[in-house]
């Protein structure tokens, strides 16, 4: 489980690496999330979906299929299935650019898993 003791790189790693081990809900994808978070630890990532892998960088997110932009806190709500990401949206404290789809689409992934 993720931890907020944990940093947001050790949290990466275990996203990766959770979503690797367990493929199955990320099987088919060929896609690319962004995420601009804010705050503690701010930072630019981009988590891609490929060849039923996920990996994640720490890069601009202007490549990305679909941004995400959010405070840091807000994120490791949205991973321990606290935030629901269309509440979120409607009260500003996530910000979608491209598909509002495929940022649902992360969720339901997401919650799939245990971090």
């Amino acid at each position: 489980m993720i931890e907020h003791e944990k940093d947001l790189q050790q949290t990466w790693e275990e996203i990766e690496r959770q979503l690797n081990d367990n493929s199955a809900p990320i099987q088919g994808l060929n896609v690319s999330y962004g995420f601009n978070l804010s705050g503690n630890e701010a930072g630019n990532y981009v988590l891609t979906f490929a060849d039923n892998q996920a990996s994640v960088t720490a890069k601009e997110t202007d490549i990305a299929d679909c941004t995400l932009t959010m405070k840091v806190e807000d994120f490791y709500k949205l991973l321990a299935g606290k935030l629901n990401t269309t509440t979120a949206f409607m009260m500003g404290k996530l910000k979608v650019k491209g598909s509002l789809g495929l940022a649902l689409k992360l969720e339901n992934i997401l919650t799939q898993y245990r971090f």
